[in-house]
């Protein structure tokens, strides 16, 4: 039989959108920078020659290097006029490409991925492909950043998660980690642990550990301690809900030292390190496991940042959340929209039934206001100014109506809603804790 219609694969269809992406991208007015437009058309091809190589629980060995002795950092965002939060060109494309990628390579693997609790490969390669998790990089370091943007970072996490959520979260993760070596390490920090998260061939997988096992978790308190001993650092604490805590190849983890929240920088395999699983209600295509840190030794040098960076790591990682309820609870409204159309009783659509209808349109409602709070949060980022009123209410909003929204769109399949021939039930789950979740994500 000819194998002309053969149905094309995961890593042909992300192969189709890297070429697609390039075709856009090569108009763009900041393509006109020669070394910017190489890192762009490598992260592009990135995995089409090998795939994603699994990393052991001990992750790879960083080498540790000294620096040029400034940081690198992304340019601020050039600030508007007027109060407008239309994406620019360069935001719409990405948000387009991390649109497809959701479309035709997340949203067809969510369910088993969810199952499994595992990323297939041909995903982790299409989004390599495409250097998601590079976006918050700068060309210098091996990324294809032109400006460090929190309106970029949200836009392509709504996109991500209205494709799944669990696997978006287990995408990111690692660009979290990436990103807050960019945006809090010194240049001998970036110069050992950034150069594996911008590998062509094999980049490293990370995670951003800040939650902890205790009621009532409070991420500016945490209850991993660390005591200065000379020129070490020990560690000792839990965390919990670690995305890929069993593969990661670098974590970077929140304590209290001195008193005061920071972040440290610890790799897998240090003594006194172990992981074990920590499944959650959803988001478990992430694989989310826990780490045990019994006085764990690492240099003091691994201390990543300033206690106001763990305070803006905290807010980022909230905002990054309730950008992914956003993309997930768009996809339920979209589902929900025509599913009651298309669905008759009494030989009528149920959604001309007036309760469906206020049902859908209270989703609607919350999903445009939540939306409207996290896209201003993240342009008051980017301006430079105090998001936190905004990140504190796009969290309240996310904890109030996300899950109602997850609900709902469960309820309004009735029978339907609580198997899982569709996607809801599994969307109501990570919707519950989107509200809940510290860290794992940045923007």
């Amino acid at each position: 039989m000819s194998n002309l219609h053969t149905k094309p694969t995961l890593v042909d269809k992300s192969q189709s959108l890297g070429m697609r992406l390039i075709t856009r991208v090569g108009g763009l007015e900041a393509m006109k920078n020669p070394s910017l437009r190489s890192k762009v058309e490598k992260a592009l091809y990135r995995g089409s020659r090998q795939g994603f190589k699994a990393q052991t629980a001990a992750g790879r060995a960083f080498q540790r290097t000294s620096g040029a002795g400034t940081a690198t950092r992304n340019t601020p965002v050039k600030p508007k006029r007027e109060f407008d939060l239309t994406p620019t060109e360069d935001q719409e494309m990405i948000r387009q490409a991390a649109r497809e990628l959701a479309e035709e390579v997340l949203r067809p693997a969510g369910a088993e991925a969810d199952t499994s609790r595992s990323v297939p490969e041909s995903v982790r390669e299409s989004a390599a492909q495409l250097g998601m998790t590079l976006l918050g990089v700068p060309a210098d370091l091996g990324g294809v950043a032109e400006e460090a943007s929190a309106v970029t970072g949200v836009l392509v996490m709504e996109e991500l998660a209205r494709g799944d959520m669990g696997l978006a979260v287990a995408i990111m993760s690692s660009a979290a980690v990436a990103n807050a070596l960019v945006n809090y390490g010194d240049s001998d920090q970036q110069a050992t642990f950034l150069p594996p998260f911008t590998d062509e061939s094999s980049p490293a997988t990370g995670a951003l550990a800040l939650m902890e096992p205790q009621p009532l978790f409070d991420p500016a308190t945490p209850a991993t301690t660390g005591q200065v001993e000379g020129q070490e650092l020990v560690l000792s604490g839990e965390k919990a809900l670690v995305p890929g805590a069993d593969s990661a190849d670098l974590f970077i983890v929140s304590a209290t030292i001195d008193g005061v929240p920071r972040l440290v920088i610890v790799a897998p395999g240090t003594p006194g390190l172990s992981v074990s699983d920590d499944p959650a209600m959803g988001v478990r295509a992430a694989n989310t496991g826990a780490l045990h840190l019994e006085d764990v030794r690492v240099p003091v040098s691994n201390l990543l940042g300033t206690a106001d960076d763990h305070r803006d790591v905290v807010a980022r990682a909230r905002l990054a959340w309730s950008a992914a309820a956003v993309g997930t609870a768009q996809a339920v409204l979209d589902h929900v929209t025509i599913y009651t159309k298309e669905r008759t009783a009494f030989g009528e659509p149920i959604a001309y039934r007036q309760a469906v209808a206020f049902a859908v349109a209270n989703i609607a409602i919350e999903l445009e206001g939540l939306r409207l709070v996290v896209w201003r949060a993240a342009a008051r980022l980017d301006a430079g100014r105090d998001a936190g009123a905004q990140i504190a209410h796009a969290r309240a909003l996310t904890a109030k109506y996300a899950a109602q929204i997850g609900s709902d769109g469960v309820q309004l399949l009735g029978g339907h809603g609580f198997v899982k021939e569709f996607d809801n039930e599994r969307w109501y789950r990570d919707l519950r804790g989107a509200g809940l979740f510290e860290g794992a994500l940045l923007v």
